[in-house]
């Protein structure tokens, strides 16, 4: 058996709730919550490539 569950992209926490996404640069990134996707745009907004189906 392999556990399909993500790994969040800033913490290693498990990704349990879907919706915490981001596109970047380097793919798709996951997050366990929104604090952790918040933060990682902080950090990485050269990376960020732009949401066009939002707003």
């Amino acid at each position: 058996m392999t556990d399909t569950k993500k790994e969040c992209d800033l913490c290693g926490l498990p990704v349990e709730i879907s919706g915490f996404t981001l596109k970047t640069k380097e793919g798709d990134k996951a997050f366990c919550c929104e604090g952790c996707k918040g933060i990682y745009q902080l950090l990485n907004e050269d990376q960020l490539l732009p949401e066009s189906d939002q707003d």
